[in-house]
């Protein structure tokens, strides 16, 4: 578990792996885009494979006003773009094979060419092989995701990336990754530009409205302002609602390899909306 100080996170890791190093590799990748307008990122003090020491952000409480920046920062993150589709960020470790609890992998440079192809394989099947290998799904259920999965693939739901990733000319989106309620904080200096700041990524490149799917999943404060306020900034494809439950396809197989069956209704259920 983390261990706080007035002014710092201190987190634990293995001398065997590469994840602190990768987190703050990720950490430092969203903070470049600050420079150009992107949601503040929590400060990097000191990283080893066993010890990450981190900025503790000060928070505060939600507002309109904050909820709108953040949306509007959050699409000049996004639009710092990515090399490739499911690149990690820079400055990872060589040979680092991805990121988190059940090593959510990133795709080799040219493994996929369209956000279909890359999140078909690298966010829906490589979940769909760990539940199915450990009994959380069985056939019924894999074939279910393997035939959205293959939907998917074949580019059925491809969408264009947000105004301002476009102008880029940036392959795909630069993301956090894990942009749930818990790491997007409201800031305690309520006229911060930014409006908020964000914890804890698990950064790669993909599509923004990943990001913006996993930050409704589970709820978020003023929510409808941070989307109007990203929207304002940097406009979303056309049809953008009706893929949030396919980009959420995402965390919620994470949440079932991770947590177990509780989550599987729910998951099916949101997959029976692409086939």
């Amino acid at each position: 578990m983390p261990q706080f100080t007035h002014d710092t996170v201190v987190k634990s890791g293995s001398p065997a792996s590469d994840e602190l190093l990768c987190e703050s590799a990720g950490l430092r990748w969203l903070a470049e885009a600050e420079s150009d307008g992107g949601i503040r990122i929590a400060q990097v003090y000191e990283v080893s494979r066993e010890r990450l020491v981190e900025e503790r952000v000060a928070t505060g409480a939600p507002t309109r006003s904050a909820a709108r920046h953040i949306g509007a920062a959050l699409a000049r993150m996004h639009a710092a773009g990515a090399p490739w589709w499911g690149c990690p960020p820079a400055g990872c470790p060589e040979g680092a094979r991805g990121i988190g609890r059940a090593l959510t992998p990133w795709a080799p440079r040219g493994a996929a060419s369209t956000w279909g192809a890359f999140f078909a394989e690298y966010r829906m099947m490589y979940y769909v092989r760990l539940l199915r290998d450990s009994g959380t799904f069985g056939p019924c259920e894999a074939a279910l995701l393997e035939r959205v999965a293959s939907r998917v693939a074949a580019g059925t739901f491809d969408a264009e990336q947000p105004v301002l990733v476009r102008e880029s000319g940036a392959a795909c989106a630069r993301l956090h990754g894990d942009l749930w309620a818990g790491n997007v904080l409201y800031l305690a200096d309520s006229s911060a530009p930014t409006g908020g700041a964000l914890i804890d990524p698990m950064a790669y490149g993909g599509h923004a409205e990943t990001d913006l799917a996993m930050l409704q999943l589970f709820g978020y404060p003023y929510l409808e302002d941070v989307l109007a306020g990203y929207d304002e900034a940097s406009p979303l494809a056309s049809g953008w609602r009706e893929r949030v439950g396919l980009h959420q396809l995402a965390p919620l197989l994470l949440h079932c390899v991770l947590f177990g069956s509780g989550y599987v209704p729910e998951t099916l259920d949101t997959a029976r909306q692409y086939l």
